[in-house]
């Protein structure tokens, strides 16, 4: 849940201001490469430090009681990706097409670097064939100037697609919808107790 939530909080930083830190985009979108991971955290890096951002997102989405519609769009777009996730899971086909696409994606990766406009652009159609054809399409809210950048609107569709993949392991580890909702108070100390948990030391010289 604390992947999806990274996914879909940079989803909101880069279409209101046009970027988001260059770490945790990292992390959300190194996710999509992941094919074998001996456990849940290794889709992330390997470190519970990555993915302090999605916590932090996920913490105040479920521990804010009170927030402006700006403020629930991370939350709104996770609740459509698990809706889609649903629906991609019942269409082999569709998964066929997105298992094609992030291999395409993959070769960019080696070529071009992770982060790279080209690389984007090769997540971002597969989004747009893959995953916006399931419906409903989620409507991102942002700035206009930044919505309009092709670089910025290719990065907001990787991200998408980066969240339907912490969405298909939310579901492999018994995780489901409604626990956004009715298990909000359960994910919220479950979040609080991880991030509570030191950074690991780093090695001396």
């Amino acid at each position: 849940m604390a992947g999806l939530f990274l996914a879909t909080s940079l989803v909101a930083q880069t279409a209101r201001r046009g970027m988001a830190d260059s770490d945790a985009l990292a992390c959300s979108l190194g996710s999509l490469f992941i094919e074998e991971p001996t456990d849940t955290l290794d889709v992330y890096g390997g470190q519970l430090n990555r993915l302090r951002p999605g916590l932090l997102a996920l913490r105040e989405q479920l521990g804010t009681p009170r927030r402006s519609p700006e403020q629930i769009e991370p939350t709104r777009y996770a609740i459509g990706l698990l809706h889609l996730e649903r629906k991609l899971m019942r269409n082999p086909a569709m998964l066929s097409g997105l298992d094609e696409g992030i291999q395409r994606a993959r070769q960019q990766v080696d070529h071009f670097g992770l982060l790279h406009a080209n690389v984007m652009a090769g997540l971002a159609d597969t989004y747009s064939r893959i995953i916006s054809p399931l419906g409903p399409r989620i409507l991102v809210n942002g700035e206009q100037l930044h919505l309009g950048n092709p670089d910025t609107a290719n990065r907001i569709r990787a991200l998408l697609l980066a969240g339907i993949r912490s969405a298909v392991l939310w579901y492999q580890v018994g995780g489901r919808r409604w626990q956004i909702i009715l298990g909000r108070r359960r994910l919220l100390q479950q979040t609080e107790a991880l991030l509570a948990e030191p950074p690991p030391e780093e090695d001396g010289p």
